[in-house]
């Protein structure tokens, strides 16, 4: 927990640092410093032995001052209350960078679904939306996959919200299966907005993907899509890792090889006897560097020993506030989180426009879209960077929550 409360202050300190740079007084950075609610639940499941387990959840809504919030459930052992207190403000800087009329949500459960039945999976599932039912739906907060939840969960619980509404409720959720209204391209748009803030950032320092030595932390579902997308653009991934181990190799990974053989939650080392640790993958020579796993991993201890001329954040809360720091001072190139894994809110956000309408787009121009909008917000943050001489993360709160602070001020919020 005491990482999650790290996670929590160390965003309250960025953006009292951006909105003072913005001008605004500190009743505002009282308003958006904490989540406008938070909502634990107690949630019974009937496990296929007969008894009955109770499990706990959490939802929180940041601010909701531009529109409804918006933001994924994770079903994850170590979930707790500060960890989705984080993410719920991230994902409002998020919206905020790529100009989405959504506050930030998140919401998560604590649980292993590794070690539970699917049965029991989509009883918990149905569960959690009738807990949190007051305070969701297509217009108040759209939920969204996140950490070892997928397509079929989400179509669970738009079918429970379904039931109680008693009319059918797709812009409930988004990363829904294609037949239920899912949009194409959002099981990959995460991966692919990381790819297009890499390609960004590479221009800068006068480089292509093609050819460039690429070092990914995580083999999940953003890692190994990224891990895809690159090898096949004629990047050399020398190594990937998950939560056995990493392996590496100077010529390049087969990643095709790799992906056949990863299972479904992301794990390939252990299929390997050669294999190194996580210490000596940062450590290791090359042009990009990309966490994608979890948070905590570049810190004042190991700042010093990375060697790639660009780290792209795909994961959450990735690189510590010293470590940002050092790495700025050292000259790399840090592409902050809620703008490198801004593409999944993107796409999500896509795919409520197309539930609202009843009229759904090719994946082209889903990806059309979705590149226009990133490429515009890397631009703004890159020059706001360069303009006012701070880092990437400072700059990408800026852009992140004017908008939200704007849009509370003109409500008469503060």
């Amino acid at each position: 927990m005491a990482e999650h409360e790290n996670l929590v202050s160390s965003t309250q300190i960025i953006i009292k640092d951006a909105l003072d740079k913005l001008g605004f007084d500190e009743g505002m950075y009282e308003l958006v410093k904490e989540p406008m609610r938070l909502l634990t639940v107690r949630i019974p499941v009937r496990m296929d032995d007969g008894t009955v387990k109770t499990f706990t959840g959490y939802r929180a809504q940041h601010n909701d001052a531009v529109g409804p919030t918006k933001g994924g459930v994770r079903f994850h052992p170590d979930v707790d209350e500060d960890e989705v207190k984080a993410l719920s403000m991230w994902m409002t800087l998020k919206c905020g960078i790529v100009d989405l009329p959504y506050g930030g949500g998140k919401g998560g459960i604590v649980c292993d679904p590794r070690q539970m039945s699917i049965h029991e999976v989509e009883r918990l599932s149905r569960g959690y939306v009738r807990a949190i039912s007051q305070i969701v739906g297509p217009t108040k907060d759209i939920p969204a996959p996140d950490v070892f939840t997928n397509s079929q969960i989400m179509a669970w619980m738009m079918d429970e919200y379904s039931k109680m509404d008693e009319f059918n409720s797709p812009g409930f959720i988004t990363g829904k299966p294609i037949v239920l209204g899912g949009s194409q391209g959002r099981d990959r748009s995460t991966a692919l907005g990381v790819v297009i803030a890499i390609e960004e950032a590479a221009k800068r320092r006068g480089k292509m993907i093609k050819d460039s030595r690429v070092v990914i932390q995580g083999f999940g579902n953003a890692g190994s899509f990224l891990a895809k997308f690159l090898y096949d653009a004629g990047a050399k991934v020398i190594a990937i890792s998950d939560a056995h181990g990493a392996l590496h190799d100077p010529d390049g990974l087969d990643i095709d090889y790799l992906l056949d053989r990863r299972d479904s939650f992301g794990t390939v080392t252990n299929l390997f006897e050669d294999t190194i640790s996580n210490k000596e993958l940062f450590e290791l020579d090359c042009d990009i560097l990309v966490p994608a796993a979890i948070s905590n991993q570049i810190t004042e201890e190991n700042a010093y020993d990375i060697k790639a001329e660009i780290v792209v954040e795909a994961a959450n809360g990735p690189t510590t506030m010293e470590a940002t720091k050092i790495l700025t001072e050292r000259g790399i190139l840090l592409v902050p989180d809620v703008l490198a894994s801004a593409g999944g809110v993107t796409v999500s956000y896509f795919e409520w426009v197309q539930n609202n309408q009843g009229y759904y787009w090719t994946e082209e121009e889903v990806n059309e879209k979705l590149r226009e909008k990133l490429v515009k917000a890397f631009d703004n943050i890159y020059t706001l960077a360069e303009t006012r001489q701070v880092d990437m993360r400072l700059a990408a709160y800026i852009v992140g929550i004017k908008r939200t602070a704007e849009a509370a001020r003109y409500r008469g919020w503060a």
